[in-house]
């Protein structure tokens, strides 16, 4: 789909009042694959919250790290998992991944659910430990998704910055169901990508959600409903993280990424740089070191906002 995006679909116009909660729901759901860059998506959107604000959010369960769209992890609300759970792909990835690992067994799923049941999020190192052999590095990891992906498993917080894994029953109180009509919950699918990613199309929605594409246009006509998002009131810098749903969340880049800074952005080996965003385009790159942000601007920026982007990242990391 062409034409310039919507920062206001994704919120990246800092909506004023929005917690962690309703930011995850507002877009449906929220890369976090990597943990430090999701945090710092949420500053792009909150003039307001703080690691502290997202971490709570996280404790109290109202939003919950998970594989989701594409299967991979994301931040959902809570009450969003059934429909998300619902379409959020297969089973057959992850016990090939298994099986490349030396993983097998007919016995993987209640081993891994015995493992997690009663514990409490534990670490990888904790989990390798009560496999006793049975799988290690990567192999837990794709068991525990395994896990995941029938319901009965969900990321916990970050414990000194390792990922931890929990039980969904001891982490949310019963295990994850379902949506159980598929309609409604691909309506529902169709219906929060729309609202978030505009202008877009069902190719779209299924390079985000991980569909088939016959599956995402039957999507999309059931959320046919839908209303776009307001035109921009004024204009918007933003320094967005890697992994940025902004980024994410279409087919193609180009309408946002000039061909010839692509590899400025996506250098290789799987790596993504954060970004400059003005006005809904791409226009540099930045890094930081603690609290220390390095712009390197693609070509001139306009200072004043950008100045204020700065700091508020240094505001966000308590700088």
């Amino acid at each position: 789909m062409t034409g310039p995006r919507s920062v206001e679909a994704q919120l990246l116009h800092r909506p004023a009042g929005l917690g962690a909660g309703e930011i995850v729901r507002r877009l449906g759901a929220m890369q976090a694959q990597d943990v430090p860059s999701a945090l710092l998506a949420f500053r792009a959107r909150s003039a307001t919250l703080t690691p502290a604000d997202v971490e709570a959010a996280w404790q109290a369960r109202e939003i919950v790290r998970t594989w989701g769209p594409r299967g991979t992890l994301h931040f959902a609300h809570a009450d969003d998992l059934p429909w998300i759970h619902a379409v959020a792909g297969r089973a057959t990835n992850t016990l090939r991944r298994l099986a490349e690992e030396g993983v097998t067994g007919d016995d993987l799923l209640p081993l891994i659910t015995g493992a997690l049941a009663g514990q409490g999020p534990l670490t990888k190192a904790d989990l390798e430990e009560r496999l006793k052999g049975r799988a290690t590095g990567q192999g837990v990891v794709h068991l525990v998704a395994l896990a995941a992906h029938h319901g009965l498993a969900v990321l916990g917080p970050s414990r000194a910055g390792k990922p931890t894994y929990v039980h969904a029953a001891d982490w949310l109180g019963a295990p994850v169901t379902p949506e159980p009509d598929r309609e409604r919950a691909l309506r529902e699918l169709a219906v929060r990508y729309r609202r978030a990613h505009h202008p877009a199309g069902p190719e779209d929605l299924a390079a985000w959600s991980g569909l088939p594409l016959g599956e995402a246009r039957a999507a999309w006509r059931l959320s046919a409903d839908t209303p776009p998002p307001p035109p921009a009131r004024r204009p918007v810098v933003r320094l967005a993280p890697a992994f940025d749903e902004y980024l994410m969340g279409w087919r193609d880049r180009t309408p946002v990424l000039a061909a010839e800074h692509t590899r400025k952005v996506f250098p290789g080996g799987g790596v993504l740089r954060p970004f400059v965003l003005v006005d809904g385009v791409i226009r540099g790159v930045w890094g930081r070191k603690g609290a220390q942000v390095e712009v390197r601007p693609f070509a001139e920026l306009p200072g004043g906002l950008l100045e204020e982007e700065t700091a508020d990242v240094r505001r966000f990391l308590g700088a």
